[in-house]
């Protein structure tokens, strides 16, 4: 499908304020203009996409049906008509199957974000995230405990996903597909109960607006961005430290223990992605922390990631942290 046309938004309060949202994220990652939006057929989605082909100099809508309940195939077309509408140079309906572990939620998510991927064309797609997205995905994170990156939120930037929409309300993309006319699609997931995240959008997040007297998403979402700008300093501070323990196929003890914590656990952690340490919690990073700052003879640290038949494993030797793929059987091979 092609779009023969740009639909022209109203000046009204909620388009005023996407498009606004939309020129900024344009003008700092993108200014080339041209984008794909993921479109779900939700208000949020619509209503970026709308902004989208307003301050955007080509758009391409890329949306995934998940195939889950029945008529899914109706509104993926419906959706993709709304593009064209609205004025999208392509509309593209991706047809996904479901059937990762982890629970629906999850799987659907990976298989998401695969698919967009896969049909981006190298362009940076758009999604339709919001300030009371971000607000609760920091309680999500707080909830786990793991430390000031699990509550740092989206980012509105994180190659190829943007999300231009993290200062804006879900309010106002409802009242934007209003003021243009626009009926969009109501999941019935985005109201089941089972799901945590509708928990906090319906019953937690009221209840703390109520509690606190207002303002605790934008105060959430506040939170998330100054963390996010705090975590970048002490990302670049952990990076020169691991230049400068690198030793070898490991990492100096010594230079680590100099550093002071915030910064060495982030150089460890990443020091362990690298290596091929998947899934990696609090739980990994302390217990491999210890082997540099409480060293009393323990044992390697086992980290998920490795190949089947093996353990990727953390230890301390002759003064250097150094990763192993144990075998079971018991031999080992050092990285």
């Amino acid at each position: 499908m092609t779009g023969s046309h740009r639909a022209r938004l109203p000046e009204t309060p909620a388009a005023l304020a996407l498009r606004h949202a939309v020129r900024k994220w344009l003008d700092r990652y993108r200014p080339t203009g041209v984008v794909a939006v993921g479109l779900s057929g939700g208000a949020d989605s619509l209503a970026l996409t709308a902004a989208a082909v307003a301050e955007a100099d080509v758009v391409h809508a890329l949306i995934v049906d998940h195939d889950l309940q029945a008529g899914s195939a109706q509104v993926a077309a419906a959706a993709a008509a709304a593009a064209t509408g609205l004025g999208c140079r392509s509309a593209q309906v991706l047809r996904i199957r479901v059937d990762g572990g982890g629970g629906l939620e999850a799987a659907a998510r990976q298989a998401r974000y695969a698919a967009l991927d896969a049909a981006r064309d190298g362009l940076p797609v758009l999604l339709g995230h919001t300030l009371d997205d971000q607000a609760e995905t920091v309680l999500l994170g707080l909830a786990r405990g793991s430390g000031p990156r699990s509550i740092q939120g989206m980012a509105d930037f994180a190659d190829p996903w943007g999300r231009p929409l993290l200062g804006v309300r879900r309010a106002d993309t409802r009242q934007l597909c209003a003021d243009l006319g626009l009926e969009p699609h109501e999941d019935p997931h985005n109201s089941a109960a089972e799901f945590r995240r509708v928990r906090l959008r319906t019953e937690v997040l009221p209840l703390l607006e109520e509690v606190l007297g207002g303002g605790v998403a934008s105060a959430l979402a506040r939170t998330a961005g100054q963390l996010r700008d705090d975590g970048a300093v002490l990302d670049e501070l952990a990076a020169r430290l691991l230049s400068t323990a690198a030793a070898g196929p490991g990492l100096s003890v010594a230079e680590l223990a100099a550093a002071p914590a915030a910064v060495r656990r982030r150089a460890i952690r990443q020091w362990l992605l690298d290596g091929g340490a998947k899934g990696l919690g609090e739980k990994h990073l302390r217990s491999v922390d210890a082997l540099v700052t409480d060293w009393r003879g323990q044992g390697g640290v086992a980290v998920g990631g490795s190949a089947p038949g093996t353990r990727l494993v953390a230890v301390r030797e002759h003064g250097r942290l150094q990763m192993s793929r144990v075998r079971r059987l018991g031999s080992r091979e050092s990285q």
